[in-house]
């Protein structure tokens, strides 16, 4: 748009310079962008009034606007725009969408602005905010100059318009990108009735308007550890699980009333509360509570041992749904469909290997999805060793009654399912 509005001012100008730069064997490196550079200057006096009117005649989409708005009010998150184009064009644009005070702009223009952007400089911001400042990034593209930024961000969503403004090169190199390369990207449909860029299994939909992607590009990562180890209920409700002398129905009730005191003591601060109406016994509404979000919450039993502790948490959720899972494959994308949290309940958590099979399992099949572990009892260096660096690029909780320092493992008639389900003669 820049080079058709310098064109108008300059009718001698008859061809876009940018489109024979990029055209030719320079194609886009370094040595292309840096040479745009130099075309930028040759604009002078006219580029700040170039660059006023291409601001004035672009729309931000709506969509993009919202989700930035979203990040401003999130103290740990921050939005960047990096941009082969024009630094200054996109400032105009966020000043007039009242979001340049929170939205940095790395972007190229004349030799003056200091600075080239290419296709690799995109990757490289996103590598330094991943590796100097600890950051998770996500990264949203629609052309091949973005491919490099995409490969290297912790979440890639590719920008799919109207197929007459879409980059024409952009799909076969993303399949490539797919295919060979690994890339784990999902691709968001602005506008919503544009057609998908290529097979929905390889490149799945999301939906970057709904609140559950906000909140998990808003979320904060790393682990957050609830329990109830010093408390005299923690004391009383683990006695009959650490009894020999209790086994089978009674120490399954055991673990029941665990899951239940897990979930409306610590999983309802974790989760939240919302209101609902109830009917009164005075012949009148009043307000009632529940979990929040709960009929889109999944109680996810880990078998055999998390069966009567999970049997407790869904008491206390009736609405939510109920599932058994043996081994991280048991959860599929049919169970988890249009669901966003997932509770993982098991009775003990020894080395942690389990768990971390199944939160892989779930962020495959869906990278938004809210995920908190709930057990009974969590070796210390469980959470150390193994949750905490699981937790370093997702929002991951953790509720348990009690952290042990114990290394004890259980096994045979010490083994906490075969006591569940009077099991022991068999181990």
């Amino acid at each position: 748009m820049f080079w058709e509005k310098f064109r108008a001012k300059l009718p001698s100008s008859e061809e876009c310079f940018l489109k024979m730069l990029f055209s030719s064997s320079l194609g886009y490196t370094y040595l292309a962008f840096r040479q745009a550079a130099f075309l930028y200057e040759e604009t002078h006096p006219h580029f700040d009034d170039l660059c006023s009117e291409v601001a004035s005649a672009t729309t931000m989409h709506p969509e993009f606007a919202v989700l930035i708005r979203a990040v401003e009010k999130a103290s740990h998150a921050g939005a960047v725009v990096v941009t082969c184009g024009i630094r200054q064009v996109w400032e105009k644009i966020l000043e007039r969408e009242g979001l340049a005070k929170s939205v940095k702009v790395i972007g190229g223009g004349r030799l003056a602005d200091g600075y080239v952007v290419d296709p690799q400089i995109k990757a490289a911001v996103v590598s330094r905010l991943q590796r100097h400042h600890n950051l998770y990034v996500w990264a949203f593209g629609d052309s091949l100059m973005d491919l490099p930024m995409l490969e290297m961000a912790d979440q890639a969503i590719v920008v799919v318009g109207e197929e007459q403004f879409r980059s024409q090169s952009m799909s076969a190199a993303l399949l490539k990108a797919i295919e060979k390369d690994n890339l784990q990207a999902r691709q968001a449909l602005i506008p919503a009735t544009s057609t998908p860029r290529i097979d929905l299994n390889k490149l799945p939909l999301v939906d970057i308007t709904s609140q559950a992607f906000t909140n998990s590009v808003a979320r904060r990562r790393g682990l957050r550890v609830y329990h109830a180890t010093t408390t005299n209920a923690s004391k009383l409700l683990m006695t009959p699980t650490r009894d020999a002398s209790i086994a089978g129905p009674s120490l399954r009730a055991a673990h029941h009333r665990v899951g239940w005191y897990l979930a409306v003591e610590l999983l309802t601060d974790v989760l939240g509360v919302e209101e609902y109406p109830i009917a009164h016994v005075q012949n009148r509404t009043t307000d009632g509570h529940r979990l929040f979000d709960e009929e889109n919450t999944v109680v996810v039993a880990l078998m055999r041992g998390g069966e009567p502790m999970a049997f407790g948490v869904n008491e206390a959720f009736p609405r939510a749904m109920f599932c058994h899972a043996g081994c991280p494959e048991d959860l599929n994308s049919d169970k988890l469909v249009g669901k966003k949290t997932v509770l993982l309940v098991d009775s003990v958590i020894n080395s942690g290997k389990t768990i971390v099979d199944f939160v892989q399992q779930v962020r495959k099949l869906d990278a938004t999805m809210r995920i908190v572990v709930v057990a009974g009892v969590v070796q210390a260096n469980a959470v150390s060793d193994v949750m905490k660096p699981l937790a370093s690029d997702m929002d991951l909780s953790l509720v348990t009654l009690r952290l042990s320092e114990n290394k004890f493992t259980g096994r045979g008639d010490t083994d906490t399912g075969n006591r569940l389900f009077n099991t022991t003669q068999l181990a």
